[in-house]
């Protein structure tokens, strides 16, 4: 027996070697899963700028996001600027099955694509996490804030595990949206999801502050990205980002999609694509909100100093 074979010429290797430490899982079950949800994972993934996070035998995780110069030259790829390295980085996209195998047999385990198309932004997007343990129950419960805040703005979004232990709540939005509105836009819906329930739910994006409760975080906007749906995750047992009906968060945790169970649940169907609202247009007085709201990470930047400081001289 061989544990190497070619699918859609593309050379696969050492299939059955365990994934990474605590996957139960082999390099074979994530190329067999990938490639039976590739009708429903390649459309989340085309056309966007891709970073893959790997795992080789006997190394941490690593992010990728330079194509290595030994890709296959038919792997199509697309310059962007990263404003953080100052440098252009020459991004895959993952627009067909054999680039999908080819990354799979990289042992590329987690798949996060770019929020926007060329220019353009294509998502809102709130990434809520939960407070240390296990507490997916509160974090379905701050879900339902954010759905109650879609639902009095005139949103409507679509919501699914991250493969760890919170939810991402995306909202789709109409072409040429601007990408500081969408990011101001954000920013106001995570502050009206909060003040919904401020016991349950906070925008502190400072960890110390977040006082036991979910951390819904409005900073997905721009260049950061999140994993996308389908893709599986660098955690034991080897979950798998899956999407979801509103009505079915309270009967679900995050460890019931795994790579061996998430392609036989979705049998013919493609419940991303389904549960997606149409996109929409953000209401004026959601972005003017959002632009009176401080961009976290620079709010967290000055506070860290400040509090720095005040021990020093403390």
């Amino acid at each position: 027996m061989t544990s190497d074979e070619t699918r859609d010429g593309v050379s696969l290797t050492n299939l059955d070697q365990p994934l990474f430490d605590g996957s139960n899982a082999t390099k074979r079950d994530l190329v067999d899963y990938l490639d039976a949800v590739r009708d429903r994972i390649i459309p989340v993934l085309r056309d966007r700028a891709l970073s893959v996070i790997r795992v080789r035998p006997g190394q941490a995780p690593f992010m990728q996001k330079n194509v290595p110069k030994y890709a296959p030259d038919w792997i199509r790829t697309v310059s962007v600027w990263a404003e953080a390295s100052h440098r252009q980085v020459s991004y895959a996209l993952c627009d067909d099955r054999r680039t999908l195998l080819w990354f799979a047999n990289q042992r590329a385990v987690e798949y996060h694509p770019a929020l926007f198309r060329g220019e353009h932004p294509t998502h809102l997007v709130l990434d809520l996490d939960p407070p240390e343990g296990d507490a997916f129950p509160q974090v379905v419960q701050a879900a339902r804030l954010v759905r109650q805040a879609l639902d009095d703005t005139g949103l409507a979004g679509a919501v699914k595990t991250s493969g760890a232990k919170g939810l991402h709540v995306f909202v789709p939005v109409v072409a040429g949206t601007a990408m500081d509105d969408l990011a101001a836009a954000t920013r106001a819906l995570a502050a009206r999801a909060e003040r919904v329930d401020p016991a349950l739910a906070t925008t502190a994006f400072i960890r110390e502050d977040r006082e036991g409760k979910v951390f819904l975080d409005s900073t997905r906007a721009g260049g950061a990205t999140v994993a996308a749906a389908y893709s599986p995750r660098i955690r034991p047992g080897t979950p798998v980002s899956f999407p979801l009906a509103w009505e079915d968060l309270d009967r679900v945790v995050p460890s019931d999609f795994t790579v061996h169970t998430a392609a036989r649940l979705l049998a013919d169907g493609d419940p991303w694509a389904e549960l997606m609202p149409e996109p929409q247009r953000l209401p004026a007085d959601l972005v003017e909100e959002g632009h009176t709201i401080p961009i976290a990470r620079v709010q967290a930047m000055h506070e860290g100093k400040r509090r720095a400081k005040a021990r020093r001289e403390g």
